[in-house]
């Protein structure tokens, strides 16, 4: 479908605006509309930033942008304008009469390219639920059947239940149901953490702005193969993959969907069942785009998200290790001066997941990270405990390891002291010694 894409800005919540929020420019919001579009095959036959000094009620643009754009529509014979701002019912409604063309705001589009993008049950779930909550509101576009009635007591017949309350109970009613089939679906992620904190690796969790480079990094990491391309959110459904870290340390790496500014509040609430999977991480890799003039506002954005999950930000000063990716973009110059600038920060990592550079010093940091301090240990595994040793090589480095002559192996490692405590255990080693105790 051919469409036009237009960028309004208001100059009234410019004037507002927090100057020491970072803001994206007109030019980048107006290219990330555009990127939206395209991520569902829509043909862009014109573009355009559309200054607004005064939002009128009825149609949000004035007068004279709207036969601008009518013109626009004609000239390109365009049947769909894509309006990067959130409108009302009444103003998509009258915008479509004024333009004859299917009218779909930035929470619509949104809507569109998720319901594309779920493959899973729980992410198909999840988008119809928040595209039904979008629904309820906009029933008024419907045309005038809606204005029909039915039912009604008594004999004359009252004036009963109008179509439009008939239709919003039944999508009341469907949303109810989903609710349950995603409290359901919340149930079960508890059950899955409960049982991997039975089997305690440190999860790790990639967050960032959608296209920021998330899915090749995983991909990078993990050797898995989850659709990756230079698109806004190829990816929608959380990708979760066991992993060793080079010094033997097994994590488990979570990959989750892209954040965007201005997410539809709709979305934020369907997807939290999958956005827990975040605050549950040990370590959370905030992946930025180097590569992309407008990072700093797209980092904002992530953090204000990250906020309203409740990370606040002293903890997510010693949880959040910044990656900056995609250096492998920027002229040689601008490369060198990012790495050497990432070098100074104790927070950040530069790399590049397409080249492989700095994946390396990336593990590196993880596995520091999350050993905490380790000790060193001398033990000896009896023949009768062998069945110990996945559990051992899962849970510490091995430096040295020696079979014996009796069957039993000797193994100098290094672990954290709640591993070392848990080794222990499993082995009694406490228990022999207060055996030894007790009988002395």
């Amino acid at each position: 479908m051919r469409a036009v894409v237009i960028a309004p800005v208001l100059k009234s919540a410019r004037a507002k605006s927090n100057p020491t929020v970072i803001t994206r420019s007109d030019e980048a919001r107006l290219e990330e509309a555009v990127g939206l579009a395209r991520a569902i095959d829509l043909t862009i036959v014109h573009s355009a930033v559309v200054p607004v000094s005064q939002p009128k009620p009825g149609t949000l643009l004035g007068t004279g942008k709207i036969a601008e754009i009518k013109a626009s529509l004609d000239e390109h014979d365009a049947g769909l304008v894509i309006v990067d701002h959130p409108l009302t019912p009444v103003q998509q409604r009258n915008l479509e009469k004024e333009w004859n063309a299917k009218v779909i705001d930035r929470t619509g589009l949104i809507l569109e390219i998720f319901g594309r993008r779920a493959s899973t049950k729980e992410g198909t779930l999840q988008v119809e639920l928040a595209h039904l909550n979008y629904q309820k509101g906009r029933l008024v576009r419907s045309w005038t059947h809606l204005e029909r009635q039915r039912g009604g007591a008594g004999f004359m017949g009252g004036p009963g239940e109008t179509q439009i309350e008939a239709d919003r109970r039944l999508l009341q009613d469907k949303i109810i149901k989903l609710e349950r089939e995603l409290e359901q679906v919340r149930r079960t992620r508890q059950l899955h953490r409960s049982k991997r904190k039975k089997v305690p690796h440190p999860i790790v969790a990639l967050v960032g702005y959608t296209n920021a480079g998330k899915s090749t990094l995983f991909n990078r990491i993990t050797g898995a193969g989850v659709l990756a391309e230079d698109m806004l959110f190829a990816t929608l459904d959380p990708t979760l993959r066991r992993m060793k870290l080079p010094q033997g340390r097994t994590v488990i790496l979570s990959d989750t969907v892209g954040f965007i500014s201005d997410l539809p509040t709709h979305l934020v609430a369907a997807f939290r069942a999958t956005l827990e999977e975040v605050l549950e991480a040990d370590l959370i890799l905030h992946v930025r785009d180097m590569s992309d003039p407008d990072n700093g506002a797209q980092s904002s954005d992530v953090l204000r998200i990250l906020t309203d999950l409740g990370i606040d930000e002293k903890d997510g000063a010693e949880r959040i290790l910044e990656v900056w990716n995609k250096i492998d973009r920027l002229e040689p110059e601008a490369r060198e001066a990012l790495v050497q600038k990432s070098e100074n920060q104790s927070n950040v990592i530069a790399v590049s997941a397409i080249s492989g550079e700095g994946v390396d010093t990336l593990l590196g940091e993880i596995n520091r990270r999350l050993s905490g301090v380790l000790v060193d240990r001398d033990v000896i595994v009896p023949v009768r405990q062998l069945q110990l040793l996945p559990w051992i090589y899962d849970h510490s480095i091995i430096d040295l390891r020696e079979d014996m002559e009796d069957g039993n192996v000797r193994l100098e490692l290094r672990l954290t002291e709640t591993e070392a405590a848990e080794l222990d255990r499993r082995l009694g080693i406490g228990q022999k010694t207060q055996r030894e105790d007790w009988e002395r």
